[in-house]
């Protein structure tokens, strides 16, 4: 049984860092494309970054590009999502998503481009 396991959020204050987790286990894979969304409450579940298995291929959302970046750590078969310079809008549950054996370089900024997700993690940024 397939399962992403997300870690690191927390409350945090506006400028800080966090950096985000999201392990696999249950499987094996020959490639997994990787990626997070985030729900405020309220709102829709949205993109916020993605990254295909080989790496060469990333994407984020406008309001994170130059603050977020995304690593896949493939010994540990871990995505992270390192989070600087929070703002208080990026308050939300922080879900991964996975997709597996689509190919080194598949990547996808849509929901329906992954089939697994994980529980979410909540990251709350104070202003």
């Amino acid at each position: 049984q397939v399962r992403l396991t997300e870690s690191g959020g927390g409350l945090v204050q506006a400028g800080d860092s966090l950096r985000l987790s999201c392990s696999i286990s249950g499987r094996s894979f020959s490639s997994v494309a990787m990626a997070w969304f985030r729900q405020a409450p309220g709102k829709e579940r949205e993109f916020v970054a993605s990254s295909s298995w080989s790496g060469t291929r990333k994407h984020y959302t406008t309001s994170v590009k130059g603050r977020f970046a995304i690593s896949i750590d493939k010994a540990k078969n871990t995505v992270h999502l390192e989070m600087n310079n929070l703002k208080a809008e990026d308050t939300a549950l922080y879900y991964c998503a996975a997709e597996f054996n689509a190919g080194d370089d598949y990547v996808s900024r849509i929901r329906p481009g992954y089939d697994y997700w994980g529980q979410g993690t909540q990251v709350t940024v104070s202003s």
